[in-house]
């Protein structure tokens, strides 16, 4: 009965090694790639900053700009700061917006954060740029998804952007690579647990 159960699993195991190993074939070309986490769940912002810590391991530099946080340091600022010949790490909001409560000094944070994210988007020298929240600056129009779609699109094309927040605008999810939607299951901060640092910043 085992050597029975043993012989389908490998027979199962080398029919999936069979479909893996052809999508592996046809996959030959090499490019940057644009991804998108957004979503209710938690794990956005987590998933960018561990693929940054990947393309440090790989010796790419990295560029960080931070959309809305700001107002007070987080973990991963507080680590990658550490490497600021690798990083270069830039945390340009002023808070939640409900609690900045005001729209243009918002899209005047915006603006200046999306100047610095240009910057690294038009040097081939960052292999990885990090747009923390930058679709909450999205969805309130505090930029234009038009200009900041083409600005990604004239980057060094090898260079690999992911952009974090929710809600990510159609317009960017149709020009992405790759779209990750994280779904709320359930959270710690309902049952009345505050947010702790190392988890959530």
């Amino acid at each position: 009965m085992t050597d029975d159960i043993n012989e389908r699993h490998r027979a199962r195991m080398q029919r999936k090694k069979d479909v893996v190993d052809s999508k592996i074939n046809a996959a030959k070309r090499d490019a940057g790639v644009l991804l998108v986490n957004t979503g209710n769940g938690k794990g956005k912002s987590s998933s960018a900053f561990g693929m940054a810590i990947r393309a440090l391991g790989h010796g790419m530099k990295v560029g960080v700009v931070q959309f809305i946080k700001g107002a007070k340091s987080t973990g991963e600022e507080l680590f990658l700061q550490r490497f600021p010949d690798e990083v270069s790490f830039h945390a340009m909001g002023e808070g939640y917006t409900w609690e900045t409560q005001d729209r243009e000094r918002d899209i005047a944070a915006a603006e200046r954060a999306w100047e610095r994210a240009r910057t690294f988007l038009a040097d081939p020298g960052i292999g990885f740029v990090v747009l923390d929240e930058l679709n909450i600056a999205l969805k309130y129009r505090y930029l234009d998804v038009n200009r900041v779609i083409e600005d990604l699109r004239a980057r060094p094309p090898m260079q690999h952007v992911v952009v974090t927040g929710r809600a990510a605008p159609p317009e960017l999810i149709a020009v992405a690579d790759t779209v990750t939607e994280m779904q709320l299951v359930k959270h710690a901060f309902a049952s009345g647990i505050a947010a702790q640092p190392g988890v959530e910043w």
